[in-house]
């Protein structure tokens, strides 16, 4: 089952935002999400105020729909059942953690070596692992936690000058 909780209208108008609406005033913001709102498939978008704005909404469009089908591959790819290796998210049909390959990814690891390595995964999924594990992180407490850098402090008592 697909949960979604956002919009396609909402996750366009978040997408705006990310390249630089946000500038705008808070009214001149509110404006646009309304009108993306009411159509969502317009392709460009005149606010007149004080001065006259104009939002083309066609390549974000573009780019939101193309993040949502590399989302969709991401998870038909997946498979994540508790009764295999503890609901760990695998590649479906093998037991490779998609985590596993998205961090050999981040330590530098290059594809052609996990394809070496791991012969029943194919390019594409090997690409896929960063995004997948962006859109749906692992669960409990990081790995690394850079606000525990130093050992345990101590507490120490301070006495007031009577």
């Amino acid at each position: 089952m697909v949960q979604r909780l956002l919009s396609k209208s909402q996750v366009l108008y978040l997408a705006l935002e990310a390249k630089g609406l946000r500038v705008l005033p808070l009214a001149t913001r509110r404006q646009i999400a309304k009108a993306i709102e009411r159509d969502p498939s317009m392709g460009k978008l005149d606010i007149s105020s004080e001065r006259v704005i104009i939002v083309q909404l066609s390549w974000v469009r573009k780019e939101v729909e193309a993040g949502l089908h590399r989302l969709a591959q991401a998870e038909r790819m997946v498979d994540a059942d508790p009764e295999l290796m503890h609901g760990t998210p695998v590649y479906r049909g093998t037991r490779i953690p998609v985590h596993a390959i998205a961090d050999m990814l981040v330590q530098g690891a290059t594809v052609e070596e996990i394809l070496e390595g791991y012969p029943a995964l194919t390019r594409e999924k090997v690409k896929l692992a960063p995004f997948y594990v962006k859109a749906f992180p692992r669960r409990g407490r990081p790995a690394m936690r850079p606000w525990a850098t130093s050992g345990p402090r101590r507490a120490s008592e301070h006495r007031l000058a009577s």
